[in-house]
């Protein structure tokens, strides 16, 4: 997801009081630093959380990952040849026949049609065929630790750390390289936000939490999404990405119109 989407350009007083734990650039210093913001956020966090966080590894995977978002600077069609863009209009026209009365229950609720929900699926990840393996807590806690986004991934972290004592997350939970799980890869920040219950692992959850996300965004029943048109704003704040945020629109048109 929601991994651009979701940042936020001033932190909560929380992730401002833990700001005092050091960022690095490399795995050097993770373990000192995981010492200082457990230290930092007790009566914050709980201590099963904490422990959790304890355990985790600097993940060079998400590191990677993040130093190589490359495809966000292609043209639309070149987007959209690298992500398969007719494969999930043509598989995102199936799924929509195959649970007509799932997405309409979902667009009776939350006034969005199935159209963007399947091409954020289909990007996301290949209709959940592509959900990830890296290790979610230790995904977050390496972005929190590195000084590129330290602040944003504080937020999440703090989040995670909240998803663990509910019981959402475990210290096992495997999904994206920058901490997404589920079939629309939700940050921890947006499963406490727009999670709409259980698992973002059931396509269903995925998808009613999608919308409500969109919802919450301003997404209004009726309403166009193209580019310049009323629901293109919530869109955006799915991903702040502009071919990104233009591919979920065409798509989730040619998905709609069949």
């Amino acid at each position: 997801m929601c991994l651009v989407a979701a940042a936020v350009a001033a932190l909560t007083g929380i992730a401002d009081s833990a700001s005092a734990a050091q960022c690095g650039n490399s795995s050097a210093g993770f373990a000192a630093w995981k010492k200082e913001f457990a230290d930092e956020a007790r009566g914050r966090a709980s201590a099963t959380s904490l422990a959790a966080l304890m355990d985790t590894s600097y993940s060079a995977a998400t590191i990677a990952a993040d130093r190589g978002q490359k495809s966000f600077r292609l043209s639309l069609d070149q987007f959209l040849a690298k992500r398969g863009g007719s494969a999930i209009v043509s598989r995102g026209r199936a799924l929509k026949r195959a649970d007509r009365a799932l997405f309409a229950s979902i667009e009776q609720r939350y006034g969005v049609p199935p159209g963007p929900l399947l091409a954020i699926w289909g990007m996301e990840t290949g209709f959940g065929a592509s959900r990830g393996n890296v290790n979610t807590l230790s995904a977050v806690a390496t972005l929190a630790y590195d000084c590129r986004r330290s602040a944003f991934f504080t937020d999440q972290l703090y989040a995670a750390l909240t998803l663990v004592d509910r019981g959402i997350l475990t210290p096992s939970t495997r999904g994206a390289a920058h901490g997404e799980v589920g079939h629309t890869q939700f940050l921890p920040k947006s499963v406490l936000n727009y999670g709409t219950g259980g698992s973002l692992d059931s396509a269903p959850n995925a998808l009613s939490s999608t919308a409500n996300f969109l919802k919450a965004h301003g997404w209004r029943a009726g309403a166009g999404y193209q580019p310049g048109e009323a629901n293109f704003g919530a869109i955006q704040g799915w991903n702040s990405a502009s071919v990104y945020q233009r591919a979920i629109a065409l798509l989730g048109q040619r998905i709609d119109e069949d």
